[in-house]
């Protein structure tokens, strides 16, 4: 004989009204619909971040300079890809910031290490982008 369940925690339902249960609950286009909807305010909130502007005027020049720049399509994708990918880094530094300032207000060792690391991670994406466009420019012009 089996033992009974224990009983179902109060705030349960509670949870079912929460956004994050709602959209697993979604199927099929109405879950992509939504998700949409999600990734759109993402994008509204690194808009409120000067380094992500920054980055989004950088790219309006640039994703297009990338088609002229790049005589193959690789040359191409990798010129492109690599603004993306500084804008991507941004954006997960910023949703990294975000959750531990959400933390609280204080110093904390955890805090700033985390802090540093995505900060870090933007550099590296920033080095490469110029790395990329370096030597882009030095095979079409040298």
């Amino acid at each position: 004989m089996s033992a009974p369940l224990p009983p179902t925690p109060p705030d349960t339902e509670s949870r079912q009204d929460d956004p994050a249960s709602l959209q697993k609950q979604r199927t099929g286009l109405n879950r992509v619909i939504h998700a949409a909807g999600f990734s759109w305010a993402g994008l509204r909130q690194g808009w409120q971040e000067t380094a992500f502007r920054q980055e989004v005027i950088a790219a309006a020049f640039l994703l297009p300079l990338s088609m002229w720049l790049g005589r193959t399509w690789v040359e191409r994708v990798l010129l492109a890809g690599s603004v993306l990918l500084v804008m991507i880094v941004e954006l997960l530094n910023t949703a990294v910031e975000a959750a531990i300032d959400r933390i609280g207000p204080e110093w904390h060792e955890f805090s700033k290490r985390a802090k540093d690391i995505g900060s870090a991670a933007v550099l590296l994406a920033l080095l490469l982008c110029g790395l990329t466009w370096v030597m882009a420019i030095w095979a079409r012009f040298a």
